[in-house]
């Protein structure tokens, strides 16, 4: 399994929803309200060979509310 972090945007006034739609689907292991241009920074662990884009299509970017999030793939530096 490899930990992917997903910053998550959303729309006024919908952060909270979003955070309780997500945690209802438990598939994230971490999940942080943040400052800045995204409102939620999570942690989900995507098993190994699996599309990483298609896991979160269909698993974050459909939750409704989210208006945009930005992926950031982890790599084993040593």
């Amino acid at each position: 399994m490899r930990p992917v972090f997903v910053q998550v945007q959303c729309y006024p006034g919908k952060t909270y929803e979003v955070a309780d739609a997500i945690f209802e689907r438990e598939i994230v292991s971490e999940m942080y309200s943040t400052s800045g241009d995204h409102d939620l920074l999570l942690k989900v662990y995507v098993e190994d060979g699996v599309d990483i884009g298609k896991f979160i299509d269909e698993n974050v970017a459909n939750v409704p509310g989210i208006f945009r999030t930005l992926t950031t793939l982890t790599f084993k530096a040593f």
